[in-house]
């Protein structure tokens, strides 16, 4: 099969590989799109996350076509559409034209989704959910969150938007991701555009010149001092980043706030399956019933070399403009 294969020097080469056979519990999927994460590019380069690269076919999340299934799979059959986050759970990464999959993480995809769409919730959705089912806010408390029109921050709008919250005042760094926070709902008045304001004052005189109940980190560094001195005492930060700052830990910690670290890698790590299961069946379902809509996405191109170099580069230059950014690997 064809993939896109990172190399020793650290560059991206095509390659002809064996397509993976399932075991026993696993279905093989032909990959129809793959979503694009900053921890892809994160994984090329120096820092913590290089830790987490499994397997020099980078990509997290699919969806596709079951074309086999192993012996022991009961939930799927040869022809159904699934979507998932195979994190470093499968055979390869989402970069290839097939993957192998435990049959426990894939759920079977929304009739009224696209691929392209499925392709780019399993890695944002779970995350947002994660931290929505952590927050466990209150109706009324005062929620900012930094960085809301990238993938997390827009399921995580989307969310709580669905389930009545109000009093959510957001940041963001251009008219296309303005625009898309006010498509889900944002009242205008409660985005900080970050290039024109200054994020600390503007949104304290947002929320009445007091300090946040929450305050969701999709930043980091500098931006995640901000976020700390904006958050009230024994207010809840929710890191989804991991680039916290020495500067931003000691404000957290005089504050003594309770700092939810939001990882869906442990649960892979764990072999926790019925996380991902049941959290993209809550996924499937609100988005099968409309209550929310599946993310805006751009396809980047199709399985090539300079599709994964130019989604590298939007994301690391941070320029995604509200969009999921996302591969189209096969054709129906």
């Amino acid at each position: 099969m064809k993939a896109v294969v990172l190399q020793e020097n650290r560059e991206f080469l095509i390659e002809n590989i064996a397509v993976p056979n399932p075991e026993v519990n696993q279905i093989q999927v032909k990959i129809m799109a793959s979503g694009f994460n900053p921890i892809d590019y994160q994984m090329t380069e120096d820092g913590p996350e290089r830790k987490l690269l499994r397997s020099r076919i980078l990509g997290r999340e699919f969806s596709g076509i079951v074309s086999k299934i192993g012996s022991a799979v009961t939930d799927f059959k040869i022809g159904d559409a699934v979507f998932c986050g195979s994190g470093s759970m499968g055979s390869n990464g989402t970069y290839a034209a097939y993957i192998c999959v435990p049959e426990e993480i894939a759920v079977h995809k929304p009739s009224n989704v696209s691929f392209e769409e499925a392709a780019a919730i399993p890695s944002a959705g779970l995350t947002a959910l994660q931290s929505f089912n952590r927050m466990n806010a209150n109706l009324y408390d005062s929620i900012l969150i930094t960085g809301a029109a990238g993938g997390v921050g827009n399921m995580l709008v989307k969310l709580l938007i669905a389930n009545g919250y109000k009093n959510i005042v957001v940041t963001a760094g251009n008219e296309n991701s303005i625009a898309s926070l006010i498509d889900l709902g944002v009242q205008p008045q409660k985005i900080i555009n970050y290039k024109k304001e200054e994020i600390y004052e503007r949104a304290l005189s947002l929320n009445e010149n007091k300090n946040y109940d929450f305050v969701v980190d999709l930043v980091g560094n500098h931006t995640a001092e901000i976020g700390a001195g904006l958050l009230k005492t024994n207010g809840i930060y929710v890191d989804v980043t991991n680039f916290s700052t020495a500067e931003s830990r000691g404000i957290l910690f005089s504050k003594g706030a309770a700092i939810l670290n939001i990882s869906n890698y442990v649960y892979g790590f764990e072999k926790r399956y019925d996380y991902y299961k049941n959290g993209l069946n809550q996924l499937r379902l609100l988005l099968q019933n409309k209550i929310i809509t599946p993310p805006a996405i751009k396809v980047v191109g199709s399985l090539e070399v300079s599709t994964v170099v130019d989604a590298h580069a939007i994301l690391r230059d941070n320029k995604t403009q509200g969009r999921k950014l996302v591969m189209k690997i096969n054709e129906i």
